[in-house]
């Protein structure tokens, strides 16, 4: 099952991705201050990623990120908390058996229509697929709708509802809404 994102949504999301930022460089000399620059100066200065989660990523390292993406997309922490987990269980690397990616699990369409470069870039990962949530939520206008269509893609969702009769996508809905609380 392919998620796609109908046209106006898309222009919507399109419309919110970040702009492109100029890539910023670092270099840490002897004593350790650290020099920044917009340009390579020379081999030295390496790309800053300043919001790029750790190596061996678990839970704990994640919700810094997800707290932050939140307040900035305007989402619940504890919803996109839960659909992490029951996405990929907080497995930076996860891939799902249709193609999802990442912590929460991005269809590689739907990444391509966010601008996600790398699904496996845990920070990108999360403010996209945040983003993209925050995208269904103002389409919807309901939390389990969104859920369902994040999950099932948007064109399988119709608006006003009900939630399809898809017993993947209302076991999801259930296991996000159980686990965020919102029961």
């Amino acid at each position: 099952m392919r998620k796609t994102v109908p046209a106006a949504l898309a222009a919507l999301l399109f419309a919110a991705a970040p702009a492109p930022a100029q890539t910023i460089y670092q270099y840490r000399d002897a004593k350790g201050a650290i020099h920044l620059s917009n340009k390579k100066l020379d081999d030295q200065y390496q790309p800053f990623d300043y919001m790029r989660l750790p190596a061996g990523t678990d839970e704990n390292k994640v919700l810094p990120f997800i707290r932050y993406y939140c307040r900035r997309h305007g989402l619940d922490p504890n919803l996109v908390r839960a659909m992490v987990a029951v996405e990929s269980g907080f497995a930076e690397r996860a891939v799902s058996p249709k193609g999802a990616g990442g912590l929460m699990q991005i269809m590689p369409g739907t990444g391509k229509d966010l601008g996600l470069a790398d699904a496996f870039d845990g920070s990108a990962n999360l403010e996209a697929g945040i983003r993209y949530m925050r995208g269904l939520l103002d389409a919807y206008g309901d939390v389990r709708l969104a859920l369902a269509a994040y999950n099932a893609g948007p064109g399988r969702v119709p608006k006003g509802g009900p939630i399809p009769d898809i017993p993947e996508t209302r076991d999801y809905v259930a296991k996000v809404m159980t686990r965020a609380g919102l029961r």
